[in-house]
């Protein structure tokens, strides 16, 4: 299905109806690989929004979360159905209102889908557990309960994965959602919540209500009647959230950023670790916050190493994201845009020696988007602004090492803790690694970006709450532990 016609305009969903917002302002999303398309307009909306969406979702958590488990999980099957028949369209409208490339939007979208029927199946496991009581006349059990209507707020660089692994758990375990999306991925949020209105959840169940942070974002923290938040985003906005939330006394779940490390020992194979780290770093313009971002490799091969690299790299096909062939899209925004270029020129003011890219693409096709050269950094250390911040663009820094030992040192070296990963054929480098790198995600011989939808994701440091999403550890956020004690 091909996306709707330019301009169209999208309203809130709320109590299982299309409505638009009471400001009757609108926010433009525009594609960042040709800023003169408008994708579409969605809802500038205002707290009377929110209000509204809130109440909704208040008013149907209880016929809700007395749904069997196993009925909530008959929903989220027909809304993945839904979904695979609107793949094509949802992947379409990611690439055109965010720019990553097409078999990348597709590959999100069956993510998304797969999701759903995951925790579809969750609605047929248990939720406890018998443990024995010192009254042998007394059966005493563990059960859990929803938390209530929980707000979502998710970022623009996974418009579909992201808000589908928080939505889906939420639902499938007795909650009600509103959800606030980023405004660079609102119009792909809308073609998903589509799929749950076609797949009939009852009304109130899931609401969507589009809007600027400062004031749906922060609404939802304040709101008095949402007992959970669930947030992906910026450390900034993430603290704000978590303070918030703990004023309130309420649960939050925080999902942040990354300053991911891969480490490239001696004896490596060095086209597997080449080709890593730029699927790692560089796919989705860098704009993950699992992207590999330094990259620390063993002094016996760094030159090799750093030839193919950089070789590879200068043969990577730039473009829009709907054109065949295109390895890598824009920066998502002009403000995005600009921040990687700030942080390549401080690179350049702090010592680190460019290696190539760094600029901005001087291509008459490509004149009317946010597109950046892939940007490889030497010489690096581990004090520099490039080694320490997370800059969410297509920008590797190589920094060269003597020892596994001290890889890991400087690997552990930053504020972050989210994911990291190693390519060596030695078992007890591997060992080594998993047992004292300071990440909530370590891999092995794989990049630094991915994780399957069956496990926990999450982690240490300044990268998350502590907490964990997806797989069984989903249930864990989404509910409180209930004791129940019975005597005859």
């Amino acid at each position: 299905m091909a996306l709707q016609k330019e301009g169209a305009v999208f309203d809130n969903y709320v109590n299982g109806q299309w409505i638009p917002s009471v400001s009757n302002d609108r926010i433009t999303s525009v594609n960042p690989a040709n800023v003169n398309e408008v994708v579409g307009y969605t809802q500038k909306s205002t707290m009377e929004d929110l209000d509204q969406a809130v109440t909704s979702a208040k008013h149907a958590r209880t016929s809700w979360r007395k749904l069997a488990g196993a009925e909530r999980g008959e929903f989220l099957y027909k809304v993945a159905s839904v979904m695979e028949t609107r793949a094509d369209e949802i992947a379409e409208t990611m690439t055109k209102e965010m720019g990553k490339t097409l078999p990348e939007a597709k590959g999100e979208t069956a993510r998304g889908i797969a999701i759903l029927k995951y925790f579809a199946g969750e609605g047929m496991r248990k939720v406890g557990d018998v443990i024995p009581s010192t009254d042998k006349d007394a059966l005493m059990l563990t059960t859990r309960a929803p938390l209530g209507v929980v707000g979502v707020i998710t970022p623009w660089n996974f418009p579909v994965a992201i808000p589908i692994w928080k939505v889906a758990p939420a639902l499938i375990y007795g909650n009600t959602v509103v959800l606030k999306p980023a405004r660079e991925g609102a119009v792909t949020a809308v073609k998903v919540i589509e799929c749950f209105h076609e797949a009939g959840l009852p009304a109130g169940v899931v609401n969507l209500v589009t809007g600027s942070g400062s004031v749906i974002g922060q609404g939802i923290i304040d709101h008095k009647d949402i007992q959970g938040i669930t947030f992906t985003g910026s450390n900034e906005i993430g603290k704000q959230i978590g303070q918030g939330a703990l004023a309130r006394g309420i649960k939050y779940q925080l999902e942040m950023g990354g300053k991911n490390p891969v480490i490239v020992t001696n004896d490596a194979d060095l086209d597997l670790a080449v080709e890593a780290t730029i699927t790692g770093g560089l796919r989705s313009t860098g704009q993950k916050c699992t992207a590999t971002s330094r990259v620390i490799v063993q002094s016996d091969i760094y030159d090799a190493f750093k030839t193919k690299l950089v070789s590879k790299i200068k043969g990577l096909k730039i473009g829009d994201g709907m054109q065949e062939g295109t390895w890598m899209g824009p920066s998502v925004n002009e403000s995005q845009y600009r921040t990687v270029l700030s942080y390549i020129e401080k690179g350049k003011e702090e010592g680190a020696t460019l290696v190539c890219g760094g600029e901005k693409i001087e291509d008459e096709r490509l004149r009317n988007g946010y597109f950046l050269q892939p940007t490889v950094f030497e010489h690096v250390t581990s004090s520099m602004t490039i080694a320490q911040e997370e800059i969410f663009g297509p920008v590797l820094a190589l920094m060269k090492v003597d020892s596994l030992e001290e890889a890991i040192r400087i690997a552990n070296d930053v504020d972050y803790g989210l994911s990291a990963s190693i390519f060596t054929t030695n078992i007890q480098k591997m060992l080594n690694f998993i047992e004292d790198m300071d990440a909530g995600l370590v891999r092995i011989n794989a990049e630094t970006a991915g994780v399957e939808l069956q496990v926990p994701f999450g982690g240490m440091k300044q990268s998350s709450s502590h907490s964990r999403e997806q797989g069984e550890a989903a249930k864990e956020f989404f509910t409180s532990i209930k004791t129940v004690f019975i005597k005859g």
